[in-house]
């Protein structure tokens, strides 16, 4: 039965970003941050595009997820992006094997292929949370052509002990997932209570540094093909 209902939720987002949210709803209005650095200004920037980008798919919108992939995995790259309060606080977050193949702690590539074990990028959004092989995590639809695969391929958010802060410390990086979005279990009990249950998480190699400089990561150029 769950699986039915996740699939029938599955369906309904198909109309989303893809189609254009036709009849979405009003845009809420939020004043340009004042204060910050000119990173956080920037990530309020794209929290806003990617809202009115999805629609009314996504149906709390106070707190967005920003994972921004371009920067190192030894650096807090996961910001949370609160619009009512014009604030940013910022994690870290795990990316996929398939991604990394080196282990270095840079994402080189993204793929939203099942068995490829690699982070997609784009728009998801976040649904409930349930029980698995990590413990509670959170659940992801994909938006995009480009993460459409989220569901089928199991992409969530949960903890992971290769994410906690004693690994960076002793590896210099972040271990990997296979794909998923994998924190420490400290950290992940704030995204547990901070963007689950229909909030916007987004997904991309930003590279933004905290004055606002872009970093350049070293991305291959994406591979244009029917799966990938």
């Amino acid at each position: 039965m769950l699986r039915e209902s996740m699939m029938k939720r599955r369906d309904i987002l198909k109309g989303g970003i893809l189609a254009g949210a036709s009849l979405a709803l009003p845009a809420r209005v939020f004043a340009a941050p004042q204060a910050g650095s000119p990173r956080d200004r920037a990530l309020f920037e794209i929290a806003k595009r990617e809202l009115d980008r999805a629609g009314d798919v996504i149906w709390k919108r106070d707190i967005v997820g920003i994972a921004d992939y371009g920067l190192h995995s030894a650096l807090p790259r996961f910001h949370f992006v609160n619009l009512d309060r014009q604030e940013v606080r910022s994690f870290h977050v795990s990316h996929g094997q398939g991604s990394d193949p080196q282990h270095d702690g840079w994402l080189k590539r993204y793929s939203n292929v099942e068995g490829s074990n690699a982070t997609s990028r784009g728009a998801y959004v976040t649904w409930e949370w349930y029980v698995g092989r990590y413990g509670t995590s959170v659940r992801l639809g994909g938006l995009d052509e480009t993460n459409n695969n989220a569901f089928d391929r199991a992409i969530v958010m949960h903890r992971a002990k290769y994410a906690e802060p004693e690994h960076l410390a002793a590896y210099g990086r972040m271990g990997r997932s296979n794909g998923c979005f994998a924190m420490g279990e400290e950290q992940f009990k704030i995204a547990l209570l901070n963007l689950s249950g229909g909030r916007l998480l987004f997904a991309d190699s930003l590279g933004l540094a905290e004055d606002g400089s872009r970093v350049a990561g070293p991305l291959e150029p994406l591979v244009r093909s029917g799966r990938a």
